[in-house]
């Protein structure tokens, strides 16, 4: 059994409520964001919880509903018309006030990622996560400095890496964004 790192155990009670929610789409989600990055690599607070699940948008009102069902409610007003527009679905677990993003996922390295992707025992809780290369590559892609520690993080804790697949999908997405600096932060790392 895996020992809770200390910045998870305010997160642990939502995470469940997540991972429950998750379980509905049987293979089809992960865990991502600073949860993922803590738990693969170097611990930091994160203050909500991020999942990406392969979901079209005509399901939004069938995962709002089990949502609730694990005592996770919406955040706007509008959630299909949020959904529709950034692909994001952002909910609260009411208990604790802990923000929760949900990312539609569609584009093939998303599919990918879920189908590559591992369960991870955290105390009692299995949850699912992305591989430390496919965390990499979308950290990469986010590109925020907190993404770039978490890089950082992950490649200590993780040094025999498939960097052939990072190199590939970071460059991809870079060509793609019009952003070179994606790959060009990375690169040296590699």
């Amino acid at each position: 059994m895996t020992e809770t790192k200390p910045s998870l155990k305010p997160l642990l009670v939502p995470l469940a409520a997540l991972q429950r929610l998750l379980d509905q789409y049987e293979g089809r989600a992960v865990i991502i964001g600073g949860i993922a990055a803590s738990l693969l690599g170097t611990p930091r607070l994160t203050a909500d919880l991020d999942a990406l699940v392969l979901l079209s948008i005509d399901d939004l009102p069938e995962l709002l509903d089990a949502a609730k069902k694990e005592g996770l409610h919406e955040r706007v007003s509008d959630p299909g018309a949020f959904a529709r527009r950034t692909r994001v679905v952002l909910l609260r677990h009411a208990e604790s006030g802990i923000g929760i993003d949900i990312s539609l996922g569609a584009l093939p390295f998303e599919q990918e990622m879920v189908a590559r992707s591992e369960v991870y025992q955290l105390e009692s809780l299995e949850i699912r996560l992305p591989t430390p290369e496919d965390l990499i590559i979308m950290k990469a892609v986010a590109h925020r400095p907190k993404d770039l520690l978490d890089i950082q993080g992950i490649l200590r804790s993780h040094p025999n890496l498939d960097r052939r697949r990072i190199r590939k999908w970071v460059t991809q997405f870079a060509e793609l964004l019009e952003m070179p600096e994606v790959w060009d932060a990375i690169a040296d790392w590699l």
